[in-house]
């Protein structure tokens, strides 16, 4: 080999060389940031968490759906304190890295039980919102049978005064002068209460509609986000075994 063909491959082994060193350069930065991104979390999801109410399916859910929302900060936390393996570590990192990676390992196993817990509560919540609407429009037409039985025992013009000036919210009365007002308030306001009712009702399965779909929406990208959660804080476990081997 001449001296010119050994310049090419010596200007490319410089390079790597300088790529290796500004590499190595980088990695106490990066774990720092690692460290510092995996605190933050920590303590960001003590504000979830804190105060607990379990056995309540809509904190259980919506705390889940925090914790699976921030799920990213941990994951590239740990990427970065990993980096580079044991190069450049000071000693007391290897029993903190043995920590971290079983660490690593717990965080995957609990997302993954979210799963299951995140299914179950989807169907409480959605039981217990369905239950409450019953209520709500049972209460409703309750209150609009009364009235129109009310309704069908006025007879005369006081008592139609007095019962407006009851539904009314600031106890106004109209003018009635005789039976005839009387039949005409009596067939719009039955008009009125028949309109309500229907109306109720289609407004209730609207809702009813509309939190079930917001529900279910929330409930598949939790549920995944969990899943996909635990399968990367697995992966990373698995793929730091030099950290769990004593030196």
């Amino acid at each position: 080999m001449t001296q010119s063909d050994g310049k090419p491959l010596n200007d490319k082994i410089e390079v790597l060389w300088k790529f290796s060193s500004n590499l190595l350069k980088t990695i106490p930065p990066l774990r720092a940031v690692g460290y510092g991104l995996l605190f933050l979390s920590m303590l960001d999801l003590l504000t979830i968490i804190l105060p607990p109410q379990l056995m309540n399916p809509v904190w259980e859910f919506q705390t889940m759906g925090g914790i699976v929302e921030r799920s990213a900060v941990p994951l590239i936390s740990l990427v970065f304190i990993f980096f580079g393996e044991r190069n450049l570590r000071g000693r007391f990192e290897e029993p903190l890295l043995m920590f971290m990676s079983w660490f690593s390992l717990l965080l995957g196993v609990l997302f993954i039980l979210m799963v299951p817990l995140g299914i179950f509560n989807t169907l409480r919540i959605e039981q217990q919102s369905s239950e409450q609407i019953d209520s709500q429009v049972e209460q409703r037409i309750t209150d609009i049978q009364t009235v129109q039985q009310q309704l069908e025992q006025t007879t005369s013009e006081d008592q139609m005064r007095e019962l407006i000036s009851r539904l009314d919210t600031q106890g106004r009365s109209p003018d009635i002068q005789n039976r005839e007002q009387v039949n005409q308030i009596k067939e719009e306001l039955s008009g009125f209460l028949s309109t309500t009712a229907q109306r109720t009702q289609i407004e209730a399965e609207q809702t009813r509609r509309n939190r079930r779909i917001t529900l279910f929406k929330n409930s598949v990208k939790w549920n995944i986000g969990a899943l996909v959660s635990g399968v990367l804080f697995v992966t990373i476990w698995r793929g730091t075994a030099w950290a769990r081997k004593k030196v």
